[in-house]
């Protein structure tokens, strides 16, 4: 299967050291890829190159044209009934629909004539999933979209979106600081460290994953001691091992 995205040799700085530094990536069409990585390390700035927010150098550098981007933050217009928000720049004669139906998916059909002002946080995400949504994206960018969170509506919306990554298949790109996040999700998992990438893991483990599963376990205790975490409250368990990464 050819990739979707397929970037080789990506570099990007801002008057200093590189920030991506010789990035290679390929995203498969409908594959789940995460990106972790400490404060500073590439990720955010990475996931805008993808978007089209940011400019890079690069030897190759195939995006799809249909994207859709969800930040921490949902950035709905305050002057405009959710509805409105979903539909906003959709242009088909049938957008009013589709954007019922996205609704629909995130399950806010209840709440399609709300202000955002009005809504939850885990509702506010839910509305900026459904405007995304509704413009059926073959590549769909998550930056840290559940940061600002509480613990228990993040799990719901980790539910939620591999629900509606199973129903609609985009590929997506998550860009994420919670590790049990990106094993949750993800098929496959990407370290970045100083704008390169460090350590690539394949994640095997049927949906829905829980993290009492030993392989679960032992891939999110791969992936804290690359992070650098202390985590000795893990215990270890016979999986699939990491793939570190090396450099020429």
């Amino acid at each position: 299967m050819s990739a979707l995205v397929d970037i080789q040799g990506l570099s990007r700085s801002f008057g200093g050291p590189a920030v991506l530094d010789g990035i290679d990536l390929q995203i498969k069409p409908g594959e789940f890829v995460a990106l972790l990585g400490r404060s500073g390390s590439g990720k955010s700035t990475l996931l805008r190159v993808l978007a089209g927010l940011d400019e890079a150098c690069a030897e190759k550098a195939e995006i799809p044209v249909g994207r859709a981007v969800v930040f921490q933050e949902p950035r709905l217009m305050p002057w405009k009934r959710i509805i409105d928000n979903v539909a906003l720049g959709v242009k088909s004669p049938n957008a009013r629909e589709a954007a019922e139906q996205a609704l629909a998916d995130v399950g806010l059909s209840h709440r399609r004539d709300a202000w955002p002002l009005t809504l939850s946080g885990g509702e506010a995400q839910r509305g900026a999933l459904a405007r995304a949504l509704v413009r059926t994206p073959q590549l769909l960018l998550l930056d840290e979209p559940f940061a600002a969170l509480d613990a228990l509506t993040r799990i719901r919306m980790h539910a939620l979106v591999d629900e509606l990554w199973r129903k609609h298949r985009p590929a997506v790109f998550l860009v994420t600081h919670d590790v049990w996040e990106a094993v949750a999700l993800a098929d496959r998992i990407l370290v970045i460290d100083q704008g390169r990438f460090s350590l690539e893991i394949n994640v095997d483990i049927p949906h829905p994953r829980q993290r009492s599963d030993p392989r679960a376990t032992q891939i999110e205790s791969d992936l804290l001691s690359q992070l650098g975490v202390e985590q000795n409250h893990l215990k270890h368990h016979q999986a699939p091992r990491a793939e570190r990464m090396t450099h020429p």
